[in-house]
């Protein structure tokens, strides 16, 4: 009889933690949602040389604090920090969570086209680490 008891036990603390972790999943992609469809987080381009604004870092070199939006400096007295380009030079690339590329080449290249910057760094590199390993371990061949 206790084995009876306790199936429903475990049943219902299986699926109380299956609803939390959907709930916690839930959360996270609604943050990525929210971040993506809100201007104040996204990068700026200066289409002049290249620089990117991010919100998340600020121009140490101007003394712009982390944190700040670009909507929310001052468009006479900014100028990008390597060439000097007003605030009409920079362009809107969304958010850092964001794929790089056009929107209608994003589904070709085996998925690759949708990964974020960062995450094609590590694929690039790592490629590079790994090759360079293999090639060290032929000398380990006499």
């Amino acid at each position: 009889m206790s084995n009876e008891s306790q199936v429903p036990d475990n049943v219902a603390a299986a699926d109380a933690e299956a609803e939390t972790q959907s709930e916690a999943a839930q959360e996270t992609s609604e943050q990525t949602l929210a971040e993506a469809s809100d201007p104040r987080t996204h990068r700026f381009e200066c289409r002049s040389c290249g620089y990117v604004y991010d919100p998340d870092e600020g121009v140490k070199k101007l003394a712009i604090p982390s944190g700040t939006a670009f909507e929310d400096l001052d468009a006479v007295s900014f100028r990008c920090p390597v060439c000097r380009s007003r605030v009409g030079a920079f362009r809107d690339i969304g958010p850092r969570s964001k794929a790089s590329g056009f929107e209608e080449n994003l589904d070709f290249g085996l998925g690759v086209n949708r990964l974020t910057p960062g995450q094609k760094n590590v694929l690039i590199f790592g490629g590079l680490l790994l090759g360079f390993a293999f090639f060290l371990s032929l000398y380990s061949l006499r």
